[in-house]
């Protein structure tokens, strides 16, 4: 299969004057790194400011009545109902079992004072399915779109809010899951949310298919901003320990195991009213079967996703996400392991290539996240 048989983002054209590597990812041709190699692009994104396109992800439009929040509380475990004007969420779709059948973030629109509707950013490869799934449960409730016309930037990393604020005022009056619209000079409106998936202070950016890649270009234009790849992408939502849907979240896994039990608002924690809540419940007070750890490897060697935990010989789990970590210099992973495996400081094996190596686990993050709150 070559790149023509993929999907193409807005900014498919600049990947390739950039001289990308491309790579088939969720149905479309995704850039996995530049020039200078993931190393140098996560480096850089801790450092200054990466651009990310992100355009591959799905952007889900609700529009209901003043009980749309009441309904769509029905399919994720959150306190959608405290959401205020301008605020998001990280939430979860759940299936009857308790599984997940995608992680999203939630935004209230900061001009919605009736709570009539929401915007969800859902992940690529299951935004049709996230999107039919909605649509039959809102079915005669609410409108439920996936648009189609919009580009979704990243820009992340400790200079992000100074090159930001070139071009709008969203830096000087966001904070930490917050969003609002802005007008881009020469580049329309867009909605912009203090958000990221990499651990650093940054921003998504939603604005029109159109406009993406001359705003891009402009941001480019930046001497602190460097486009980015998914390779960074993936090492650097390692290092923050965030899960990635596919590898360390599917159905199978409740947010109890994967350590999302805190996306659970109190009242619903109470009330229930979701799918798999009784699971979950018990759950939440007679503790999961397994957990979602981090695990620092002891020598140099790399721990793969699909490598054995062991405990004194017996398999206690299995590795989730795992790589290496320039922030670190040395290999990180995350697994599942059973409880008696996940104290932090517990010492554990890792099956790397028929041999037993050491690792320890750790608290997450792995490395500090930098958000502004």
């Amino acid at each position: 299969m070559n790149d023509t048989d993929w999907k193409h983002t807005p900014l498919y054209g600049l990947h390739q004057a950039l001289g990308a590597t491309l790579t088939p990812f969720a149905g479309y041709a995704m850039p996995v790194r530049y020039a200078p190699g993931i190393l140098a692009e996560h480096l850089h994104t801790r450092a200054a400011a990466g651009l990310f396109d992100v355009s591959h992800m799905g952007t889900i439009r609700i529009e209901g009545d003043a009980d749309l929040y009441t309904h769509f509380e029905r399919l994720v475990p959150g306190d959608i109902l405290g959401l205020r004007p301008g605020a998001l969420r990280y939430s979860l779709l759940l299936n009857e079992r308790g599984g997940i059948i995608d992680d999203l973030m939630v935004a209230r629109p900061a001009d919605d004072v009736e709570r009539r509707r929401l915007w969800l950013v859902v992940n690529a490869s299951g935004k049709a399915r996230d999107c039919a799934h909605i649509q039959a449960a809102l079915a005669g409730k609410a409108e439920v779109e996936l648009l189609e016309d919009r580009a979704l930037l990243a820009l992340q990393g400790p200079q992000a809010a100074a090159v930001l604020a070139r071009f709008c005022a969203a830096p000087a009056q966001l904070t930490f899951m917050r969003c609002a619209d802005y007008a881009l000079e020469g580049f329309g409106s867009a909605l912009i949310s203090r958000t990221g998936y990499t651990g650093e202070d940054g921003f998504e950016i939603s604005l029109a298919a159109g406009h993406a890649e001359a705003f891009a270009q402009a941001l480019l234009a930046q001497p602190e901003v460097k486009m980015i790849g998914l390779g960074a992408r993936d090492s650097l939502r390692l290092e923050a320990g965030l899960p990635l849907y596919g590898h360390d979240l599917d159905e199978t896994v409740t947010p109890v195991e994967a350590g999302l039990a805190w996306v659970i608002g109190k009242r619903r924690r109470e009330e229930g009213g979701f799918p798999g809540f009784s699971i979950i419940r018990h759950e939440l007070s007679a503790g999961p079967a397994r957990l979602r750890v981090g695990i620092r490897p002891l020598g140099k060697a790399l721990a793969r996703e699909g490598t054995d935990i062991q405990v004194d010989g017996r398999k206690v789990g299995v590795v989730t996400s795992g790589g290496f970590a320039p922030s670190l210099s040395g290999p990180v992973c995350m697994g599942y392991v059973e409880p008696v495996a996940a104290a932090l400081g517990a010492g554990v094996e890792l099956m790397v290539r028929g041999q037993a190596l050491p690792g320890q686990v750790v608290a997450l993050p792995f490395v500090p996240h930098r958000y502004v709150r």
